[in-house]
């Protein structure tokens, strides 16, 4: 019988580390280790958003609530508890699907805390900027970017160069989401980013690619 100590692990993977935390909605919510999180929607779900995000136990982490005949396409993230976390809503006859998202139930302006944009009006693959409220009022810059192919429902956030990753998300297929009509992304957040900002940012992206009015 083979000596337990010479069976080889299997490779850790590799998560440089950031020199600043990323928390846009809260420390709480920065893990000092990966986060693998399952976002799901029910795609025959009229009356709410129908997203429920779960850990890779199936704890629930967060749902996400709203109406898709809400006049301004607003979404509410709670948490696992139904307190809200942020509200986010969509800039109306906005040829770049703006969005704004606000810490709680708020639409004040002193409570906003990022909006997410697409980079160009006309693209062939997704890019979506992201901006901080305490960057938003000139957006020559970016804080964060989303970048991927909405066709492969895969896409990577960055910081704002560009290049330093800070989560990834990819399409999961299973005989649940066939069986039930459910779109599901796998979420893979780096360490020490904020995990229910990079929730949001999901659910704003699906929002966008999938915007109901069909002129992308």
């Amino acid at each position: 019988m083979a000596n337990p100590s010479t069976i080889p692990l299997p490779a850790a993977t590799a998560y440089p580390p950031l020199t600043t935390p990323v928390a846009v909605i809260s420390p709480q919510y920065c893990a000092p280790y990966p986060v693998d999180l399952r976002i799901t929607k029910k795609l025959m779900t009229l009356a709410e958003g129908g997203f429920a995000v779960t850990d890779v136990n199936g704890t629930l982490m967060f749902k996400i609530k709203g109406s898709v005949f809400s006049l301004h396409d607003r979404r509410l993230l709670l948490d696992a508890a139904g307190n809200p976390v942020i509200s986010f809503h969509q800039k109306l006859l906005s040829a770049h699907r703006k969005w704004y998202a606000y810490r709680g139930e708020s639409s004040d302006s002193k409570d906003l805390l990022f909006t997410v944009k697409k980079s160009s009006v006309i693209q062939l693959r997704t890019q979506l900027d992201v901006v901080l409220a305490r960057n938003d009022a000139s957006e020559s810059s970016c804080d964060f970017k989303i970048k991927g192919s909405w066709m492969e429902r895969s896409c990577t956030i960055y910081l704002g160069d560009g290049s330093t990753i800070i989560a990834q998300m990819h399409k999961q297929h299973n005989l649940q989401s066939i069986v039930f009509d459910k779109d599901t992304f796998g979420v893979t957040v780096y360490p020490n980013v904020d995990y229910g900002f990079i929730v949001a940012l999901v659910v704003i992206l699906y929002e966008i690619n999938e915007d109901r009015s069909g002129n992308d």
